[in-house]
């Protein structure tokens, strides 16, 4: 089995399990943020929305450099609408399941760096960055959201069985 072939059923299950969640955010709570630090609601959503094309930045380049040198620096995705969120998210979706379903296993060895401010921050093979920066990355991101959904009063879907909101699996013991 190639290495597309293992990362291609935790992907699917992941960006189903995500856009269960961005369909719960409420319009209305785009520019709630939890803390003045933090990030709004619409930002971190829009976050978990363009993280499924990375994968194709892994796939394509060599170096991902999000300030490159007398360029603009990488603009992240702003959120203007549920809608357009959810078609955004589908549209990297799609895509960047077909470029993990398209790199040969010998491309998926090779090395992959990202780059800040002109300096290698993270150098790894593209299958790692494709399980930890693409796909943990983004769970990590969601979990997040899932939090400031709660927050806010919002049912929760369930990720890997039933939520709180859902009705328990097992009864309390």
């Amino acid at each position: 089995m190639s290495i597309s072939e293992t990362l291609l059923p935790e992907f699917d299950q992941e960006m189903a399990n995500t856009r269960k969640l961005l369909a719960c955010v409420p319009e209305s709570k785009l520019a709630w943020k939890p803390h003045e630090k933090s990030m709004s609601m619409g930002r971190l959503a829009g976050h978990v929305a363009e993280l499924p094309g990375w994968a194709i930045q892994t796939v394509r380049v060599e170096v991902l450099d999000l300030t490159p040198e007398g360029g603009p620096p990488m603009q992240a995705y702003s959120v203007r609408s549920v809608t357009e969120m959810l078609e955004t998210f589908d549209k990297n979706v799609s895509e960047g399941r077909a470029a993990i379903a398209g790199a040969t296993d010998e491309h998926l060895h090779k090395m992959w760096s990202l780059k800040f401010r002109g300096q290698i921050v993270l150098t790894m093979p593209r299958s790692a960055v494709l399980r930890n920066v693409v796909m943990n990355h983004l769970i990590h991101h969601r979990a997040q959201l899932g939090v400031y959904l709660r927050l806010n009063d919002v049912a929760i879907p369930g990720m890997y069985g039933p939520s709180a909101d859902e009705g328990r699996m097992f009864a309390a013991q």
